[in-house]
């Protein structure tokens, strides 16, 4: 969303915000939220990487789509993580991605996949609501192959309140900026600073990426002189291209920076929010070899930009707009036939006929294959999520109910053989055509209003999307 168009929409009320029209910053769809963000992080994080060595999962976010079920085995059924691994989630705080992160370097059990994703939500003609942002990042944790690894750290507790929101609030509630860069990240972080460079046995100078995230501008400027850093070494904060994504900014920027990290580079990484956590990193010399499938860097390049600022309100469900009678249809979940039709659903599982070679999803209790019908024993699972796809047909529905209109849908076909109707979403101004390329994506398919239950499948979206 550009800045510009939030300023614009609020200049009858709110003109100091043309100040900070610069740029744009991320935000979630209607169908994606901390959930379908850390899948499409981990997907990254993965790659072709054995899925099963991994033995743990932790997410981190400050947004949960759920107060009481655990996002964190919803993201490992998506990832088709073995069943006995075990998951975590944090939150609470602006720092619960680099505790996480800590925690789990310290740990040093085993494989762990630690994500964190976040999409802060701020009132309309807010401060926050032009500097905020939407991402997830995610990391393998091992000691394999192992391009950082951790030689210091410090932490420090401090119920420092700079802003707060309550267990029944949508947006943050903040205090006045100016005490809470000089009070608190001009007087936590330096000490804290101090104490890790020591653990870590190294120099302020010898510092050559700082990460500090915050949604106040040139922070981590101001904190880098007063602990003897070169503001060369400050990292991108993302401002201009995301915008600050929560409690899982500080590990987007981790990652953007790993993209162009060389052997032997110091790299110091603080978590903020009642108090702070700095971890010190070095780059190794397998780093060089690193290359990530997309990474910030190609996320950041396939941004779609927007400049209907209704659009982003109605996403964040910052506005109630008038649907008619088909937006009234109530979606319940039956939790039964979703438990039972998990091993499917959840990792986009299909099943192929080892006697004809026919891909069918769903999996029915015969092959479709008219001339094979081999029972489902013969089958063996193949996961769609990652198979190479193009459009067969579709069609542009403007009748029917969607928060995105229009609702594109139609027939999508695998190379492998699975042909299956499919939601085709993020559909930019280059349109579909028979043909499109296509590529997965884990969203929400549709949400139960009347019980607050999202309801998540995968969808198909063009590959430039």
């Amino acid at each position: 969303m550009q800045r510009a168009a939030i300023a614009a929409a609020h200049s009858w009320m709110a003109p100091g915000l043309r100040g900070l029209a610069k740029g744009q910053r991320a935000f979630c769809s209607w169908d994606e939220d901390s959930v379908t963000m850390a899948v499409e992080a981990a997907r990254d994080a993965l790659d072709s990487r054995a899925r099963d060595g991994i033995g743990s999962l932790v997410l981190a976010s400050t947004r949960p789509p759920f107060s009481d079920l655990q996002g964190a085995s919803i993201v490992a059924g998506a990832l088709d993580l073995r069943s006995d691994i075990a998951t975590l989630e944090v939150g609470q705080s602006q720092r619960a991605g680099v505790s996480a992160l800590l925690a789990q370097l310290r740990a040093s059990q085993g494989n762990t996949l630690l994500i964190a994703s976040d999409h802060p939500s701020a009132k309309p003609a807010s401060t926050q609501e032009v500097s905020y942002g939407a991402g997830a990042a995610a990391f393998t944790l091992g000691s394999e192959k192992v391009i950082a690894e951790l030689i210091g750290h410090a932490s420090q507790v401090n119920v420092f309140v700079d802003h707060f929101r309550a267990a029944d609030s949508q947006h943050d509630y903040y205090w006045e900026e100016r005490w809470i860069r000089d009070e608190g990240y001009a007087k936590i972080v330096p000490a804290t600073m101090k104490a890790a460079l020591a653990n870590a046995k190294v120099t302020a100078p010898e510092v050559q990426h700082f990460i500090l995230a915050s949604s106040l501008k040139d922070t981590a400027s101001m904190v880098a002189k007063r602990c003897g850093i070169e503001v060369t070494a400050v990292a991108d904060s993302l401002d201009s291209t995301c915008g600050y994504a929560g409690s899982a900014h500080p590990l987007l920027m981790l990652a953007h920076t790993l993209e162009k990290a060389k052997p032997g580079e110091v790299i110091v990484l603080v978590g903020f929010g009642q108090g702070c956590d700095v971890v010190v990193l070095r780059a190794t010399d397998a780093i060089t070899s690193f290359k990530p499938r997309r990474g910030v860097s190609g996320a950041v390049a396939d941004a779609q930009t927007h400049e209907a600022y209704l659009r982003m309100l109605s996403y964040d469900n910052g506005i109630d707009l008038e649907w008619g009678m088909r937006g009234e249809k109530q979606v319940k979940t039956a939790l039964t036939e979703q438990y039972r039709s998990a091993h499917q659903l959840a990792a986009f599982t299909a099943g192929k006929c080892t006697c004809c070679g026919a891909v069918q999803f769903p999996q029915l209790a015969y092959c479709v294959n008219p001339e094979c019908l081999a029972p489902s024993e013969k089958f063996t699972r193949t996961h769609l999520f990652d198979e190479p796809a193009q459009v067969f047909t579709y069609t542009a529905d403007w009748l029917s109910y969607h928060p995105s209109p229009p609702l594109y849908v139609g027939f999508v076909q695998f190379d492998i053989g699975a042909r299956l109707l499919m939601e085709v979403v993020d559909v930019g101004q280059q349109g579909l055509d028979v043909g499109t390329p296509l590529r997965m994506v884990f969203r929400v398919k549709d949400v139960d209003k009347a019980r607050g239950y999202p309801r998540y499948f995968w969808k198909a979206t063009p590959i430039s999307a």
